[in-house]
């Protein structure tokens, strides 16, 4: 069994900055990637928002040089799902045992509570893998999809999950958007500034988004709405070139040169249900959550300045968390960064004062 001073679990920005900065704090860490590290952003060709690269840069190669940083200054990667953790007491356990019959990704994404607390029964019978005297947890969320014919063929090449992200490729184009959320109303007010057109597919007769959301999209001139609606099917040959629809009943292939899936996200967080706080969506609450839920938990650790102590901390001390499984509101790369890197530092200077 390895011991560490920091555990970080997840593999995307807010894993990697957190990892470099704990590095070079000589802190040691070691981090868990799973098998499919770099996160969403593995699935996006063209990233023009992150800064320090104004011709843009395709978003696996900037997940890999993340990386590579992060192993320059002696972060330990391990390619390995943490399955199970046990944050109880002090060091903190945590198991990357996969139980016979049993798929890493799919118990820790798609399985219900009550399959993964059986099949944790079964992990945590086991040694642990590695003990840590700090956790920082960024497993990041997962957007919905909509399992329709295509959907994930054509990811990143004219399906996308993110229009504040990729808009500004879709100039002057067709465009539609699937949802009835804020988050669709969001993308399709993004899509407003580039596109051409916009048509808001949704599968009931009314959007359950806010009402003000809902007011500017609908009056919006450039938007139009498929009511009753749903996406069966995504066609190309490189690149996204129609939707199949099922309208009411009835079917038709529409031309379109992009298609924004709006329909919300799913953190990555099962495995910490009942270990640390999570909100009702299953996003975990830290100090600096934007919530309810967060300003409470901030609001009872002030210092003598009247600042939040270590921020990033979540419900139990020495368990910290960043990027899209706390982010409720932004889920853009350059925040999760930043928050990798708060909760790096937070969990350095948490460390140093139990010295």
């Amino acid at each position: 069994m390895q011991t560490a001073r920091v555990v970080i679990i997840g593999s995307g920005p807010a894993a990697y900055t957190a990892a470099i900065y704990a590095a070079r704090a000589k802190l040691a860490p070691v981090l868990f990637a799973g098998q499919k590290a770099g996160g969403q952003l593995m699935w996006t060709t063209e990233i023009e928002n992150f800064p320090g690269f104004p011709e843009g840069i395709k978003g696996p190669d900037l997940m890999m040089n993340m990386m590579a940083q992060a192993q320059k200054f002696g972060t330990e990667i391990k390619y390995d799902y943490v399955t199970a953790v046990d944050f109880s007491q002090k060091p903190f356990k945590i198991w990357t045992t996969i139980p016979k019959g049993q798929v890493a990704d799919t118990l820790l994404t798609t399985a219900s509570q009550a399959e993964y607390a059986k099949v944790r029964e079964e992990i945590i019978a086991t040694e642990p893998t590695v003990t840590a005297d700090a956790v920082i947890i960024a497993t990041g969320a997962s957007s919905i999809m909509l399992g329709a014919k295509g959907e994930m063929e054509f990811l990143g090449r004219g399906v996308s999950t993110c229009a504040v992200c990729d808009a500004a490729f879709y100039k002057d184009k067709v465009t539609y958007v699937v949802g009835g959320g804020d988050s669709a109303m969001e993308d399709t007010l993004a899509l407003t500034k580039f596109a051409k057109e916009i048509t808001v597919i949704h599968r009931r007769d009314s959007f359950k988004a806010s009402k003000i959301m809902q007011e500017r999209v609908l009056n919006h001139p450039k938007v139009k709405v498929m009511w009753n609606t749903a996406v069966k099917a995504v066609k190309g040959d490189k690149f996204v070139t129609s939707i199949v629809v099922n309208e009411n009943g009835a079917e038709k292939e529409l031309p379109t040169d992009g298609l924004f899936v709006a329909v919300g996200h799913r953190p990555v967080t099962t495995l910490f249900k009942d270990q640390i706080q999570l909100d009702d969506h299953g996003y975990v609450v830290t100090r600096q959550s934007a919530s309810k839920l967060g300003v409470e938990a901030a609001s009872k650790v002030m210092d003598e300045k009247n600042h939040v102590m270590f921020p990033t901390m979540t419900s139990v001390e020495g368990i910290f968390a960043a990027g899209d499984g706390v982010d409720v509101r932004f889920k853009q790369a350059i925040t999760a960064a930043g928050q990798g890197c708060a909760a790096a530092i937070d969990a350095e200077r948490w460390l140093e004062s139990l010295a």
